[in-house]
């Protein structure tokens, strides 16, 4: 009778066992799960929420139309504080604790190249929506771009600078990382191939932690330049600009996408700001419907101007929703195929015409100025010899 009994209980604990196992499995395959990286303290926490904030409403549109696969999409996202070591930390605990099928990495470039490798060797398809370094694409073939690589940006710019706007005497100022002095790289190679008359007449890193910029801008002020070139994030060229306008300095100033945030225009201040120009990706004036819902959309629900960093990350998620859908499946070598395999996709950041043999994006380089406190349209480079790295 003991041993009948040992054997019963034995059965319904099996039993239990099995039975939470397929309840748990049922349960995970209720929904697709997609990971992202946002630095959402620190310095650069504005970006990280824009970045968040876009991708939910990716996430809100993809379910409301459906889902992924027939199931719900799901986000996982951590904050890596622009952190290499705790992105890598939080990038082990996507893959093996929340079994993501494909992660948008919307951070800076020291974390998403950290990550880069992670992602590649367990063969999880990873889309970087706006780090510029090479190294993040160069881990490998499950790794992809949806913002610009450094040195396609740095010679849009030098391109608007010299041919767009006229510059013959050009300073170059940028952050003393991989971000600025990549993207200052490609402009001067631009320059020496492209722009004969042009020259060079300073070029300067300053530290990343730099809050004075003054002796950097008296320098250039006696140097009498066309336009300076300045390569940093918000919180950088936005103390440029307001200190090289207090300082009388009239040249013009021509930024990136580092410098495509709202919180620059509160920094700078609308006198200093005025005129000021950028190469992005984002085109607030395109007439494309896409484009236009999420402009609505992200002003209706957060009460700010959306950014180039929210609206590459919202692409960096759709453009794995895609590829999911086009593979019919979350396998992750079909994933990156499918996601190698796109042509002409319908972004926030414009129509992507597909991507390099490297996962590099190819589309058009956006410019915008700021007219009246607000980014507007000025031009756009399409040449073929800058836009396919």
């Amino acid at each position: 009778m003991e041993l009948m009994k040992k054997k019963i209980f034995s059965f319904l604990v099996v039993g239990a066992v099995i039975l939470g196992l397929s309840v748990g499995a049922a349960f995970a395959a209720d929904t697709v799960k997609i990971g992202a990286l946002v630095p959402l303290t620190g310095a650069a926490a504005a970006d990280g929420l824009s970045a968040l904030n876009s991708m939910k409403i990716a996430v809100d549109n993809v379910n409301s139309s459906g889902g992924v696969l027939g199931k719900k999409l799901e986000l996982v996202y951590y904050d890596d504080r622009a952190d290499a070591k705790e992105a890598v930390a939080l990038a082990h605990k996507l893959i093996g604790q929340d079994k993501v099928v494909g992660v948008v990495g919307g951070s800076y470039s020291m974390p998403s190249r950290a990550v880069a490798t992670i992602f590649q060797e367990e063969e999880i398809p990873f889309v970087a929506a706006y780090a510029v370094h090479p190294d993040i694409t160069q881990a490998g073939d499950y790794c992809f771009r949806n913002g610009f690589l450094a040195t396609v940006e740095g010679k849009a710019a030098a391109k608007v600078a010299t041919e767009t706007l006229g510059a013959k005497r050009i300073a170059l100022l940028y952050s003393d990382i991989d971000f600025g002095r990549t993207l200052s790289k490609g402009f001067m190679e631009y320059v020496e191939k492209h722009a004969p008359n042009a020259e060079i007449v300073y070029d300067q890193a300053y530290p990343f932690s730099e809050k004075d910029y003054k002796p950097y801008l008296s320098q250039i002020k006696e140097l009498d330049p066309d336009l300076i070139m300045v390569n940093g994030y918000y919180f950088q060229t936005g103390p440029i600009l307001k200190q090289a306008r207090e300082m009388g300095i009239d040249a013009l100033i021509l930024g990136e996408e580092g410098a495509d945030s709202p919180k620059l225009l509160e920094i700078a201040g609308p006198a200093a700001a005025e005129g000021f120009m950028i190469v992005t990706n984002l085109n607030r004036d395109d007439e494309r419907p896409v484009v236009q819902a999420f402009i609505r959309e992200f002003t209706g629900r957060y009460a700010i101007d959306p950014d180039m960093v929210g609206a590459s990350a919202y692409d960096g998620l759709m453009i794995l929703v895609d590829a999911i859908n086009r593979a019919g499946t979350t396998d992750g070598e079909q994933v990156r195929d499918a996601i190698a395999s796109t042509v002409d996709y319908n972004g926030l950041t414009g129509v992507i015409k597909g991507f390099t043999p490297i996962g590099e994006v190819v589309k058009p380089v956006q410019v915008q100025i700021v007219k009246f406190g607000q980014y507007r349209y000025f031009d756009e480079v399409d040449d073929p010899e800058i836009i396919n790295p």
